[in-house]
């Protein structure tokens, strides 16, 4: 999160001026145009669970702690973390949990589905790090503009109405359409061999 002994030197107009970089950066992270993963192996309170809330997808220890604590400090999520959390749990857990600034650890956390993996902590302390690793490589093989695609879909669909988004859905298939790597995939499901896509 946040360096509070930082913030505390900072006046009224520097706060204000800090959240806004600080939430333009989150949303920077959030429209990245390839898949990212947040491996959480320790703590990720306030803006540290902002920038996991920021990404695809999330990997926790499970002794790993999170929450989005500001309110225990006067503050409340001031990069995203409002607006992102209900979307990812739910609109009541995320009242809940921002209202008692409550700490979860990585087991919560996957039970109300804000982290999508959760792991024992290895020796190294690295366990989270090591799955969300095994997870990119499960993404890499896959065809790199499909898998854009399917995330700007996922993306603006969920920012409006469902037929909106089944429209929004249809123009991103139209545009993997033409793609070289739509064909590869084709061909090597008709030959019963392993794709080679080229993101083309």
């Amino acid at each position: 999160g946040a360096d509070l002994k930082e913030r505390a030197k900072m006046d009224d107009a520097e706060v204000a001026h800090f959240v806004k970089r600080l939430r333009s950066l989150m949303d920077e992270i959030a429209a990245l145009p390839v898949p990212t993963i947040a491996a959480i192996d320790g703590y990720a309170l306030g803006g540290g669970l902002e920038l996991a809330l920021a990404c695809d997808l999330r990997v926790a220890a499970s002794s790993a702690k999170m929450g989005l604590i500001e309110t225990t400090r006067g503050l409340l999520p001031g990069a995203g973390g409002t607006q992102r959390l209900p979307r990812c749990v739910g609109i009541g857990l995320a009242k809940e949990l921002i209202f008692t600034g409550r700490q979860i650890d990585g087991q919560q956390a996957f039970s109300m589905g804000l982290v999508n993996h959760t792991v024992p902590q290895n020796n190294e302390g690295d366990a989270a790090y090591q799955r969300a690793l095994a997870l990119a490589k499960e993404i890499l093989p896959q065809a790199p503009f499909a898998v854009k695609m399917g995330k700007l879909a996922i993306n603006r669909g969920m920012e409006v109405d469902i037929a909106s988004g089944m429209a929004i859905e249809g123009m991103c298939y139209a545009q993997n359409i033409p793609t070289r790597d739509r064909q590869e995939g084709m061909a090597a499901f008709r030959e019963k061999r392993p794709p080679h896509f080229t993101g083309k």
